[in-house]
């Protein structure tokens, strides 16, 4: 066997002799020997690898993966008899803001769920994740400034990561306005269509739940009903439950109670009531007051008496902020909320064209305009020519 000293393995290596020495004295290079005060290494000994070299930082994950870490750790449900004890189980503080921000949602503390979401600033996952419940209040507060600066973010997100799961849960986030507001139209082309394979399995009860709202803006309300219970069907969780499981019954409620069926409209509202109301979580029923007709009323009266008024000012106040907030979002929006035919014709119904005229000009009936209109003014929530002025010109 050839052996070659220190210095020629040095050279061979393109490392100084001491490390070369250091190598030999920690029995690193395997045949090494030893003579006297000279060290021997093998001809064709194999370089040791260097401990001083530092280990390569981690990959960061990309917005999706942190994303859907974030979707799957929000998703455990809440203990049915202390919600709150779910910040026992998180550990870190991105998780206990989102749970924060729900729950603060439910008991009608729309401030606090904004500094939840406004503290989520410099962390794009988090805030991603936070943004349809910090939509649903900047709606409750009737803050549309607060909700244009959500906007604009969410569509920057949808655009700069086109295809991915930040991008489609970014389009479900813009979504909850859609349905909330009353303007199926500016719904993502997956939702009313039900096609959700762009989002991870922890998205698709609350689009599901969307989905089903899509439907009450469009008076479908079997439809409604059907994608209401099949969500609760698929997301059923007997350790406890979700803010999407409140809802989600809520939901059916205001279906049966439009498709007249009174009894299952009460059995579906009481059993949302027993889940929510003994953790003070007002507020999916202060958002329904108006749609149900006077069964919140009875069924707090009944079962929830020391709710009852808690709800119904938070209704009061909810309202009213709605009406605000709605004006100026169809300011902003009305071509995106109209067909380009309901816009032309509304258009000229708004600069008091006579009717006969805009219909002879579209060749339709002057009864088909009018059903139109109407159409119009429903889905504008407004009620006649003078507040389609408002709007439109």
């Amino acid at each position: 066997m050839l052996y070659l000293t220190v210095k020629e393995t040095a050279e061979k290596w393109g490392l100084g002799t001491r490390i070369v020495t250091l190598y030999c004295a920690e029995n690193r290079i395997e045949g090494v020997v030893k003579r006297g005060n000279l060290w021997l290494i093998p001809e064709h000994a194999r370089r040791p690898a260097d401990k001083r070299r530092r280990k390569q930082p981690a990959t960061r994950p990309s917005l999706s993966e942190d994303l859907a870490h974030l979707l799957a750790s929000t998703a455990v449900p809440m203990p049915i008899h202390n919600p709150d004890a779910i910040f026992d189980t998180v550990r870190e503080e991105r998780l206990s803001l989102q749970y924060e921000a729900e729950l603060s949602y439910l008991r009608g503390d729309f401030a606090r769920t904004m500094r939840c979401y406004q503290r989520t600033d410099g962390d794009d996952a988090a805030r991603l994740r936070a943004c349809p419940v910090a939509i649903a209040a900047t709606i409750s507060l009737g803050d549309y400034r607060a909700y244009t600066e959500i906007d604009a973010y969410l569509k920057k997100c949808s655009e700069s990561h086109k295809g991915s799961v930040a991008a489609a849960f970014a389009e479900q986030a813009l979504a909850t306005a859609a349905v909330s507001i009353i303007a199926p139209d500016m719904a993502p082309n997956w939702l009313k269509e039900g096609d959700f394979s762009a989002l991870i399995p922890q998205a698709r009860p609350n689009a599901l739940y969307l989905r089903a709202k899509y439907f009450h803006c469009l008076n479908k309300h079997d439809a409604m009903l059907a994608v209401a219970q099949t969500a609760l069907a698929l997301s059923a969780q007997p350790q406890g439950f979700t803010t999407t499981d409140i809802y989600l019954r809520v939901t059916c409620a205001v279906a049966c109670h439009c498709l007249g069926r009174g009894d299952e409209a009460r059995h579906w509202l009481l059993e949302a009531m027993r889940l929510a109301l003994p953790h003070g979580f007002i507020t999916p029923f202060a958002e329904v007051v108006t749609a149900l007709g006077g069964l919140i009323e009875q069924c707090l009266e009944r079962e929830f008496p020391a709710c009852r008024d808690a709800v119904l000012e938070q209704w009061s106040r909810t309202w009213k902020n709605w009406i605000v907030f709605h004006n100026q979002f169809t300011k902003d929006n009305i071509t995106l909320m109209l067909t380009l035919r309901e816009y032309h014709l509304a258009l000229l119904v708004a600069q008091r064209v006579p009717y006969a005229e805009i219909a002879r000009q579209h060749c339709i009936s002057v009864g088909r305009l009018k059903n139109i209109m109407l159409e119009i003014y429903e889905k504008l929530y407004i009620s006649g020519r003078e507040e389609l002025a408002k709007y439109i010109i």
